[in-house]
């Protein structure tokens, strides 16, 4: 029995030792705490301005004024977007990106409070937590900073400012501009209900609009004389809902009537609908796409109308990287889960009953690195563009309790209060402590850009972006 538990022991005190904080990694901590109330002020701030797509010129500056003040260089107003920008620090190889988010989401106004009451009737509100991403991110950038400062770490930093996630995906124009190009490894992390190495991928996306084009006339003098551009929108829907049944499971079409017509007495000569669809892959993505476009046509020559297309944007599902995600697995082991006070417990569990939620409260637990699904459901983002370009490293941070509806008042709540705040805090720290691991150890670097290699494979990455400039004037 002793020859069999000796080995066992000195295995288990291999492990152990192998997960105390270095130095420097608890330089990192020590850093995120130094800028820590600074840092929530910033999130706080971006929170109650909730700035929405294009439109963050204030929440941008806030965050790249911060990486000036810092040390960083900044260039602003990037690939043709005057909210995008880069602050980089240091020199020489290897180069380590971070991605930042500052977006809100129109209509979701929320006081930071239990039970659901706008801030601002009407206004937006950061409903998926954008204001703590591009905080924290820049929290971890820093952190790394003070290191290459000091002559600890050697490389170069970049903090990637990305705005319009929500809506029009900034980061295809970034990618599209090879702001990427020079970038070893790229970290990212975004607020959610649970914290964990991300090693799931995301869906694909396209987003067009239709518009329709007819005749005017008197809708009971004369109906005769209209081309109804309604009727061309009521077709294409119908013919939308009628294709669900005859697609994949891992397919989600949905629309936006924007207009429909103005008045009941006018055949309607102009209607638009905004159209998204979505899959697992790019590649099951685009036959779908492609039919709903002919539908378009069909629809036009039922109601006798014209009819016009427009690409707005489309992004790639997240290319998963499990040897990055190996790497913040055993710095998210090495933080511990975070602990919560019987206020912001009581805070997590009223928002859930309110929501018609079981009351669990919060979960912080580190739990095992996750198996990759193959059909991840969910939600898509624009850092998918960004994983066909470099090899990435994804996190995500309880800022919100057990179930929260996503892109609700409930995450605007918490993301305004200690539970937000204490979820960037930490995300700061697991980044900053991954990139001291990339910084150190070059075979760490290799293992991930072979793991993109081998993943990415033969097939060249093609922007879904019309040609041009990002839509800055688009509404």
């Amino acid at each position: 029995m002793k020859k069999v538990l000796l080995p066992l022991l000195l295995l288990i005190a291999t492990a152990g030792s192998a997960q105390k904080m270095t130095t420097h990694k608890k330089a990192i901590v020590a850093s995120v705490e130094k800028h820590k109330s600074e840092l929530i002020r910033i999130s706080d701030s971006i929170w109650g301005l909730a700035e929405t797509a294009f439109e963050e010129d204030q929440s941008s500056k806030i965050l790249a004024d911060y990486a000036e003040k810092n040390g960083f260089t900044v260039e602003r107003g990037v690939a043709g977007m005057p909210t995008a920008f880069v602050a980089t620090y240091g020199s020489g190889s290897p180069v380590i990106g971070v991605l930042g988010e500052f977006d809100a989401l129109p209509g979701i106004s929320q006081k930071a409070q239990p039970t659901k009451e706008p801030l601002n009737e009407g206004a937006a509100g950061h409903g998926c937590g954008h204001n703590l991403f591009g905080a924290g991110s820049l929290g971890a950038a820093i952190a790394a900073k003070e290191l290459i400062e000091a002559g600890k770490l050697s490389g170069t930093i970049k903090f990637f400012g990305t705005p319009s996630e929500e809506k029009f995906f900034g980061k295809i124009w970034m990618v599209r501009e090879g702001l990427w190009d020079d970038v070893d490894v790229n970290l990212s992390w975004h607020p959610g209900a649970n914290t964990e190495a991300d090693v799931q991928s995301s869906l694909a996306l396209v987003d067009f609009k239709v518009e329709f084009f007819g005749q005017a006339a008197h809708a009971s003098a004369d109906p005769w004389n209209g081309r109804s551009a309604s009727d061309a929108l009521e077709l294409y829907t119908t013919g939308i809902n009628y294709y669900r049944e005859h697609i994949k499971p891992t397919v989600r079409i949905h629309y936006h009537i924007q207009d429909g017509g103005q008045v009941v007495n006018v055949v309607p000569d102009y209607s638009k609908l905004w159209v998204r669809v979505r899959d697992t892959k790019r590649s099951g993505m685009m036959p779908v796409y492609e039919q709903v476009r002919k539908m378009a046509e069909g629809a036009a020559i039922l109601a006798n109308v014209d009819y016009k297309i427009s690409l707005i944007s489309g992004i790639y599902e997240v290319l998963v990287n499990r040897a990055g995600g190996e790497i913040m697995q055993k710095n998210l082991e090495l933080l511990g889960p975070i602990s919560y006070t019987e206020e912001e417990s009581a805070f997590g569990k009223k928002i859930q009953e309110v929501t018609g939620k079981p009351q669990l409260g919060m979960d912080s637990e580190i739990k095992p690195l996750l198996e990759t699904k193959e059909n991840p459901g969910g939600g898509s983002t624009d850092v998918g563009d960004v994983s066909w370009n470099v090899a990435n490293i994804n996190l995500s941070v309880t800022t919100a309790p057990k179930d929260t509806p996503w892109h609700s008042w409930a995450v605007v709540a918490c993301g305004g209060m200690s539970i937000g705040h204490k979820g960037m805090v930490y995300a700061a720290k697991a980044m900053g402590m991954t990139m001291v691991d990339l910084f150190e150890n070059p075979k760490l670097v290799e293992a991930v850009k072979k793991e993109y290699k081998e993943r990415k494979g033969d097939e060249v990455y093609e922007a879904i972006v019309p040609d041009g400039p990002p839509p800055i004037d688009t509404k």
